[in-house]
């Protein structure tokens, strides 16, 4: 039996970036590569990070983050971004993932880690809530112009 090594690192180089790249689209379907590298180039100046899962050498799952700090959050993290390839999916890789971004946001003075999530990703919610007690505590809104 072989054991994988497990391995959470952040992603810095357009490398990395390109190797995560097919993995995003599988959550946000509607970005092509330009705007992929566009968005992350200006997200990064804003503070964005984007770690990665790693099973031996396969990159198998994607987080991305930022710190912010705000009146009802105080300082927090929120998390953008979060999936795990189709292929290994439930498997509790995502689970790791969401678990090592707690610890680094307590490890970086955050009072809570705060994510939104599309209405209809009721599996989502329940991994949220389920899994993790997240709450449902407000509904966002965007109007587009």
């Amino acid at each position: 039996m072989t054991i994988m090594t497990e391995t959470i690192m952040e992603l810095i180089s357009m490398e990395q970036w390109e190797e995560a790249y097919p993995i995003i689209t599988q959550l946000r379907t509607d970005l092509d590569k330009h705007s992929y590298f566009e968005l992350m180039d200006e997200m990064r100046k804003d503070g964005y990070r984007l770690f990665a899962f790693h099973l031996g050498e396969e990159m198998a799952a994607i987080i991305g983050i930022s710190v912010r700090v705000n009146f009802y959050n105080k300082r927090h993290v929120v998390v953008h971004d979060l999936v795990t390839t189709k292929e290994k999916r439930s498997k509790g890789i995502g689970e790791k993932l969401l678990a090592f971004i707690h610890e680094w946001a307590k490890e970086n003075g955050a009072k809570y880690v705060a994510m939104e999530s599309a209405l209809p990703r009721t599996d989502a919610h329940r991994f949220y809530e389920d899994k993790f007690n997240y709450d449902k505590w407000c509904y966002s809104f965007r109007k587009e112009l």
